[in-house]
């Protein structure tokens, strides 16, 4: 443990036993983030008809009310189908966004990467607002491609800052490289680049299906009917009536995060470049 201690954290010799108020920050940080998460999942597995903390009769009840539930496995596909549509069109959108961003030699870089990320700054609910009357307007309200529409709009930023960032430390003289010897641009940025950023690539879609699979207040204005989100009904199920139901959907959709973010690390991790 000593020598823990004085072992340097980093490449400027400051060692960990100077960083040991910094751990323990940290440490802090992640209990009061995560633990009120990890309430929830006690919760679900209460046998009361109302949210329960510590329940006193444990019972997978609500859990059958989930999968029974016509309603709620409706919710749950156009959740899925949404999310993985928006994964799908935001990712390859973002990633070339961010490459002709990272690429161009225009002097209104730096505006157009702002006009990318716009959706980040602007409060949900307008964004929400706009979407819901363009959407009477173009008769696409409460579709899944009005989903898919608004949310790749909101996941396109994140893909375009996280790959942006892999991409400003890979060396593009290798792909000049490539180009020199006779390869297109398409082919050397597929053969070359791709490969180098692809954790990166596979981080922005990962984050792209879990901001659509997430996002309820764009949801709240252009879902319904045939088409609702999960997210939306959890929100209404919680507003007009307490239901111990959505305590098992929201441990559900903690285990489904999870994975994905391991298999995300784990996909990321085993093809390195040697």
């Amino acid at each position: 443990m000593v020598r823990w201690l004085r072992a340097p954290a980093t490449e400027t010799q400051v060692s960990h036993g100077q960083r040991l108020w910094l751990y323990v920050l940290a440490v802090i940080i992640m209990v009061l983030l995560v633990t009120p998460t990890l309430i929830v999942i006690p919760m679900s597995f209460s046998d009361s008809q109302y949210l329960e903390f510590p329940p006193e009769v444990w019972s997978t009840r609500w859990y059958e009310h989930y999968f029974e539930s016509r309603e709620w496995m409706q919710a749950t596909r156009t959740s899925f189908q949404t999310a993985f549509l928006t994964m799908l069109v935001a990712t390859p959108t973002g990633v070339l966004a961010a490459y002709g961003l990272h690429a161009s030699q225009i002097r209104f870089v730096r505006a157009a990467f702002v006009l990318m990320i716009t959706p980040m700054m602007v409060p949900l609910v307008l964004v929400a607002i706009g979407a819901f009357y363009a959407y009477v307007k173009l008769d696409i309200l409460y579709t899944v491609t009005g989903l898919v529409m608004a949310h790749t709009v909101l996941a396109l930023p994140l893909v375009v800052i996280v790959t942006g960032a892999a991409l400003k430390s890979f060396d593009m003289s290798q792909e000049e490289a490539a180009r020199s010897l006779g390869a297109p641009r398409w082919k050397a940025f597929l053969t070359v680049t791709l490969p180098q950023i692809r954790f990166a690539v596979v981080t922005a879609a990962l984050l792209s299906f879990l901001t659509s699979f997430d996002e309820v207040v764009v949801a709240m204005f252009i879902s319904g009917g045939d088409n609702p989100t999960l997210t939306r009904n959890m929100f209404n199920s919680l507003r007009d009536q307490i239901d111990p139901t959505i305590a098992s959907i929201s441990t559900l959709m903690i285990v489904v995060t999870t994975v994905m973010m391991v298999l995300a690390q784990v996909f990321g991790r085993q093809r390195k470049p040697k």
